[in-house]
């Protein structure tokens, strides 16, 4: 009998071990996403009902009666439709020449079309006043005066900081059609636009429907272009800063807030739909579609793509060109002086970004990872609400969660407020701004790793601990290494999060470009715009020659 207990005690030792395991890597993520998303979303909530001493509908009731906050609202959802139809049209265009079309080149346009996700979203308005500014450098070559400020300006703008979206979204639905399909349908004598309307387009409509939401989103949460080339066209996000940083009004702030939230929530809700009706219609073994050349289409989708990375290229690179300028437009000598950045606390910003970036993404990464880890432990009946929770934050506009962190952490009612203007705050702001991507992403390797591994380290006696070390992580290192990388390089370029959290010892490389635009000095908002995308293209080509490292390490071991 003494026997079957020294036996069993390991295996009893082990399985608590592997309990307590469970419960922390699912505890502790799961404390932090109540305490730095949950908590802060009910404050700014009951901040909007608050007056006075009490709560009521008062300050929903001055705001819904204010004609201003109607005309931001009118020009925000104006905006966000006028956006998501020019970039859905245009992302589905570069979508259907890279992956239908048969020419040379698409390396160019693939490394192109990423340009805008590598700079702070006021970047593209910065390139806008250089080239179309009274200014500008098309302004004066054509002897006219263009009004580049408001609507258009806007527009333009952000339609370049969303069509990256929009084209890998449209790309990610299109590269999944089976060519067998397609063969049949040539075989029953179909032509190509028949097969285009009876194929490409049903078959792709969930994942247009995805990208319309996705643009939708990002253009009405969108703070920086709005803030650098709006000019007197209000919109939502703008409205929340006047409240908030102009006036001082926090209540007000936070009703607007509450306002901004509820298009997104709506359209974050609409999108899943859309992304899981395009994951049902997907069928297992499908045959890649590899396009031969059409003389009549391929040129012409060629051209139109190659035009599109003509103005991205023109406004990202008119800013790189324009940060050496040494006068603009008077003296067009080349210099270094506007790297000279004395203002606005000089480099410092950029040096303290890059330390918060790496913060959030090193701190994020295991975030994800353990509970991952710990989910794929529990019952589902348990583990469901926990991924609900997690993937939340995606529907939170950054302007919102920043406003929610400063009316959470900015009070002296709660401990949390020995984080206020720390930059593990702004570092834990920008992990749960982007909580929801990084999650699904490592969700996604868990979902692939096959459950005859784990099963075969169980019945050989390794913990929780030993598996997740010597077989969850390696398999799903690519995934892990994409997430920190992209956690960093949005960390880099992020604004509307952290615009409320800097303070005069504390900021942000964004916010810094944001205040010398203020000031008057767009050269050295260029100059400091070209260091940040500097960084963010170093850390994108460290990612690539990682996961090629990694790929070769693989099939190296594989064939020994």
């Amino acid at each position: 009998m003494s026997g079957v207990e020294t036996m069993t005690t390991p295996a009893r030792r082990q399985l608590d071990a592997d309990r307590l395991l469970t419960l922390v890597c699912v505890g502790l993520p799961l404390i932090g996403l109540v305490l730095f998303f949950l908590y802060p979303m009910v404050i700014v909530f009951l901040r909007s009902l608050t007056v006075d001493d009490g709560y009521g509908f008062a300050n929903y009731t001055r705001v819904l009666g204010s004609t201003g906050f109607w005309r931001a609202t009118e020009h925000s959802l104006i905006m966000g439709a006028a956006t998501t139809v020019l970039s859905v049209f245009l992302g589905f265009i570069i979508a259907h020449a890279l992956y239908r079309c048969a020419f040379r080149g698409k390396w160019l346009i693939r490394g192109v079309i990423v340009l805008p996700l590598l700079a702070p979203s006021l970047v593209q308005a910065l390139g806008l006043i250089f080239l179309l500014g009274r200014n500008g450098v098309i302004s004066r070559a054509l002897g006219i005066e263009i009004e580049i400020y408001g609507f258009w300006g806007l527009l333009i703008a952000n339609t370049l900081y969303a069509l990256p979206q929009a084209v890998m979204i449209i790309g990610a639905a299109l590269v999944l059609l089976d060519a067998r399909v397609y063969e049949a349908a040539e075989v029953m004598g179909a032509s190509p636009s028949r097969q285009f309307r009876d194929l490409t387009l049903p078959a792709a409509r969930f994942g247009i429907l995805n990208a319309a939401f996705v643009c939708f989103t990002i253009t009405i949460t969108d703070f920086g272009n709005a803030a650098v080339i709006g000019g007197d066209y209000s919109v939502l996000a703008t409205e929340i800063y006047s409240q908030v940083v102009g006036q001082r009004n926090f209540n007000m702030g936070a009703v607007v807030g509450i306002m901004l939230l509820l298009p997104t929530v709506v359209s974050y809700a609409i999108e899943r739909q859309a992304m899981k009706r395009q994951q049902v219609g997907q069928m297992a073994g499908q045959v890649p579609y590899r396009p031969s050349f059409a003389p009549v289409r391929d040129p012409v989708m060629a051209f139109l793509s190659l035009l599109v990375c003509t103005g991205i290229v023109a406004v990202i690179g008119i800013v790189v060109y324009a940060s050496f300028v040494t006068l603009w437009p008077y003296n067009m000598a080349l210099s270094f002086k506007h790297y000279d950045i004395t203002l606005a606390g000089g480099y410092s910003s950029l040096w303290m970004t890059i330390v918060i970036s790496l913060m959030a993404a090193s701190g994020g990464t295991l975030a994800v990872f353990l509970l991952c880890l710990g989910l794929r432990r529990l019952p589902r009946s348990v583990a469901q609400p926990i991924q609900m929770l997690a993937a939340m934050p995606a529907a939170v506009p950054g302007m919102v969660l920043g406003l929610a962190y400063i009316l959470t952490f900015n009070s002296t009612a709660t401990p949390l407020y020995l984080l206020y203007g720390t930059a593990a705050l702004i570092a834990i702001i920008n992990f749960y701004h982007y909580h929801t991507q990084g999650f699904l992403t490592v969700m996604t390797g868990f979902r692939q790793l096959p459950r005859a591994l784990e099963e075969a380290a169980d019945s050989l006696g390794a913990g929780i601990a030993r598996t997740a070390v010597d077989i969850i992580a390696p398999f799903i290192a690519p995934m892990l290494v994409s997430v920190f990388f992209f956690l960093f390089m949005r960390s880099m370029v992020t604004l509307s999060a952290v615009v409320f959290l800097t303070t005069p010892d504390l900021s942000v490389a964004a916010v810094t470009i944001m205040r010398l635009d203020d000031a008057g000095l767009t050269s050295q908002a260029a100059a400091f715009s070209t260091c940040v995308m500097a960084v963010v293209c170093i850390a994108l080509l460290s990612m690539k020659g990682t996961l090629v490292l990694m790929g070769r390490g693989n099939r190296s071991k594989v064939r020994t």
